[in-house]
């Protein structure tokens, strides 16, 4: 961790080190548990811990939320916290509970943005 830098810089510095996030561009849906309230936002970045969602109003830090993500024929869903937060702009989120059958989707959508990935910058 580097000291006296803010926790939104340690988390950033900590997923880049976790895992490779990518753009990833698809709708998706926030459903805050406790208040059954429903926010639909973009994800823009993806990563196999978490993602980031744009979104103009997101849930404050520590909200548990359900994540559903949505991209061609493919759904996927998990139970996950807002880890930050950015009024006007949107909200990380780590997944924390991912069921099998939408860790293969996950995994799947990053193995095409890698592979983009790769073609755009080699």
């Amino acid at each position: 961790m580097v000291r006296g830098s803010p926790p939104e810089a340690d988390i950033a510095y900590l997923e880049k080190r976790r895992s490779p996030r990518y753009s990833f561009i698809a709708s998706a849906e926030l459903i805050e548990v406790r208040a059954d309230v429903r926010i639909v936002s973009r994800v823009s970045e993806l990563s196999l811990h978490g993602c980031y969602l744009d979104m103009m109003n997101p849930f404050p830090k520590g909200t548990p939320v359900l994540v559903k993500i949505a991209a061609g024929d493919s759904f996927f869903e998990a139970k996950s916290e807002i880890i930050y937060s950015q009024p006007n702009m949107g909200a990380g989120v780590r997944f924390q509970q991912v069921e099998p059958a939408s860790q293969a989707v996950l995994e799947r959508w990053l193995d095409g943005a890698e592979k983009d990935h790769q073609r755009q910058s080699g």
